[in-house]
Formats: C-alpha cells, sequence, structure tokens
C-alpha cells in the first residue's frame, strides 16, 4: 500500500474554483475521510486523485511519484462508486474479475483472486447472479469486491453508502471499518455524512467551498474545531451558537448573549480578556447542556428556558429551549419526570467543554 500527497492542488471549472490549493497527505495504511457538505470539492479532489479529472494545477503523489500526466489505469488505484457502476449483463463473478481480464490476468488467477474477494464479503452464494438479482447492500459489496481483487495502491470510495438504507449504512460501516483492517489498506472515503466520517476515519478532511478547513482524529476535531464551520459540521445535533460578549464585573468574567449570562471558566479568561464589550459568537453543543437537579447550587453556569419541542428518541431526548431570543438544543438523557412542551426548565451548561469564536473570521477563540 501507499501514501497520497496532494501539494497546492487546484481545479477551475470555468470562473469555479472547485479545489482551492488543496495540500494533504494521506499516510500508508490510513483510512483517510474527505467529508464536507454538497459542492465542497470532496469528489473532485478524489476524481483528480483517480485520474477521472485533471488537476489545473499542483501535484498529486502516490507511492511518492508525480501522476498528473498518468492516465487513470496507470496509477494502481481502484475506485468505489456512489452508484456502484456494475454491468448489468454480466454476472457477480465476471463483474468482479473484469477489470483483471481487460489486463491479461490468467483466468486461474482472476479465478482465485474472486473467489477469496467473494469469501472475504460473504458473498461466494451470489457469484451466478446479475445485478438486477441483488439487494443494494450486496451490489454495494459487488462493487467493494471488484476493487479489492486488483488489489491497488490505494483504495477510493466515493459515497458508497448514499443509496443504502439508515439500517443498512451503519452495517456497512462497520463492515468496511473491518475490511480496511483486514486488508491494511490505504483506503479515501468520500461522504457528506459526518456520522460516516467519525465512526470509519483515521483522520477527517473536513472542506468547504474548495478549501480544507481542518484536518485531524475524530475527536480532535470534534473537540478542537479551529473555527465555527467546523464546529457546526461535526457533531449531531449540531452545535449551538449563539452572538454573544464578553462582560467583566466584580473581578469576574462572564459571558452574556440575548437571554443568558454565564460566568467564563478560568480557562477562557486569557483569551476573552482584550475582547471585552466586543461581539463574539459562544458554541455549545446539545450534549453539554444537562437538567439542573432539585435545589442543585448555581455555580454561575446554569440559565432558564421554555421547552418549545420535546423529541424522543427512546434513550434520550432533544429538547429546543427558549432563551430568550435565543435558541438552543440539548441533548440529554430521558429524564425521570418528563419534559413537556412549554415547561420551564433550569439548566446547567458544561462550559469547560464550550467554545468561543471570533464574530468577523470565524475563527476559534477558545
Amino acid at each position: 500500500m501507499s501514501n497520497v500527497i496532494l501539494k497546492n492542488v487546484v481545479k477551475q471549472f470555468g470562473a469555479v474554483r472547485a479545489v482551492d490549493n488543496l495540500s494533504i497527505e494521506i499516510r500508508d495504511k490510513e483510512f483517510a475521510v474527505l467529508v464536507g457538505s454538497s459542492g465542497c470539492g470532496k469528489t473532485t479532489a478524489l476524481r483528480m486523485i483517480a485520474g477521472l479529472e485533471t488537476a489545473t494545477s499542483g501535484d498529486i503523489l502516490i507511492d511518492d511519484l508525480r501522476v498528473n500526466d498518468l492516465p487513470p489505469r496507470d496509477r494502481d488505484i481502484a475506485m468505489v462508486f456512489q452508484n456502484y457502476a456494475l454491468y448489468p449483463h454480466m454476472n457477480v463473478r465476471e463483474n468482479m474479475g473484469f477489470g483483471l481480464r481487460i489486463r491479461g490476468i490468467p483466468e486461474a488467477e482472476i479465478a482465485s483472486r474472486v473467489q477469496e474477494a467473494a469469501d472475504i464479503l460473504g458473498i461466494g452464494d451470489l457469484l451466478e447472479r446479475k445485478p438486477r438479482e441483488l439487494s443494494g447492500g450486496q451490489r454495494q459489496r459487488v462493487a467493494v469486491g471488484r476493487a479489492i481483487v486488483r488489489k491497488p495502491k490505494v483504495f477510493l470510495f466515493d459515497e458508497p453508502l448514499s443509496n443504502l438504507d439508515a439500517k443498512l449504512r451503519v452495517a456497512m460501516r462497520a463492515e468496511i471499518s473491518k475490511l480496511h483492517r483486514r486488508l491494511e489498506a490505504t483506503i479515501i472515503y468520500v461522504t457528506h455524512d459526518q456520522v460516516e466520517a467519525m465512526t470509519m476515519a483515521d483522520r477527517i478532511f473536513i472542506m468547504s467551498r474548495g478549501v480544507l478547513q481542518q484536518h485531524g482524529s475524530p475527536m480532535e476535531v470534534y473537540s478542537q474545531p479551529a473555527n465555527r464551520f467546523v464546529a457546526g459540521f461535526i457533531g449531531s445535533p449540531a452545535m449551538n451558537f449563539v452572538e454573544a460578549s464578553p462582560e467583566a464585573e466584580g473581578g469576574e468574567l462572564f459571558i452574556a448573549g440575548g437571554g443568558f449570562r454565564v460566568k467564563a471558566p478560568a480557562v477562557f479568561r486569557a483569551a476573552l480578556q482584550s475582547r471585552l464589550g466586543r461581539p463574539v459568537v459562544f458554541g455549545i453543543r446539545p450534549e453539554d447542556i444537562a437538567l439542573c437537579a432539585a435545589g442543585q447550587p448555581d455555580a454561575g453556569n446554569t440559565l432558564t428556558a421554555r421547552a418549545d419541542v420535546v423529541e424522543t428518541l427512546g434513550s434520550e431526548i432533544f429538547v429546543h429551549l427558549a432563551c430568550g431570543g435565543d435558541t438552543l438544543v440539548a441533548r440529554m438523557p430521558v429524564p425521570d419526570s418528563p419534559v413537556g412542551v412549554g415547561q420551564t426548565l433550569r439548566v446547567g451548561l458544561n462550559l469547560a467543554r464550550a467554545h468561543v469564536f471570533d464574530k468577523d473570521t470565524s475563527e476559534t477563540i477558545v
């Protein structure tokens, strides 16, 4: 397996810059996920690695070899597409072996590789079926099997689970992760689903409007977002954002919004002291908002709000809280006493896990 390096890669479509000066390095045997909303440039980046798109400028290296001018067949990569791209007139065995056959691989080796991949994926009993006789999940496994038999340097996945139902997506996430460990493969995986990215990746590369916003391990980008975009994109439900400003009173530092005022943690003070009275954006994740127990003292981190919407998910609830002119979503375990719409609640914020962002640049202050 191999590493993949993009150096200052740009892709221009007319006046639109789909990928803007992208520099990343995917390590040997790493599971790397490019994630972002539709139109962020992640699929274009993947297609340039595959050779299906030509980079306007910059360098693309696979195993330290510059491949910009190499055709796809000479890059030693295998790609799994969103729509599976199976040949309808061929059975599963023929679909999986087709790429090897056109490369002149002996039939005995093709048969061996196809059977090995089918055994790994649990589709040995489907080899004589045509694609129309398969479920979506089975077609997805065939597409992956067609990539495995190639034994490429790099596997590329372009939103392979987006056509599956929610339950099957969960199962296939686990299957692809196990496959990565078994093959010790270098995998570059593109998705718009941040849950897929968080659960599968060794490292996540988050993109927006063609620009890399941040990269790191799932927990790094979750707990230390570089800016407001990353903070809002990673996590479900999304982080709450409220316009606020730091205020000083009686030797203490507070963060005040339209409907709340909380005491800033000690670790915030150095970063916020120079921004007193200036607008910032306060961010806190739904899971860091909890109901206060009866009689619980106020440590400067509580607020009173009205429950506008209560969503029950079985083991937990999402409560949409109206706090002055602001709305916060809280994610919490099902309480002993049901929470009703219109009920006034006292909630506590885990401020040690909160963030503050620059209102103008969206960069993380703390």
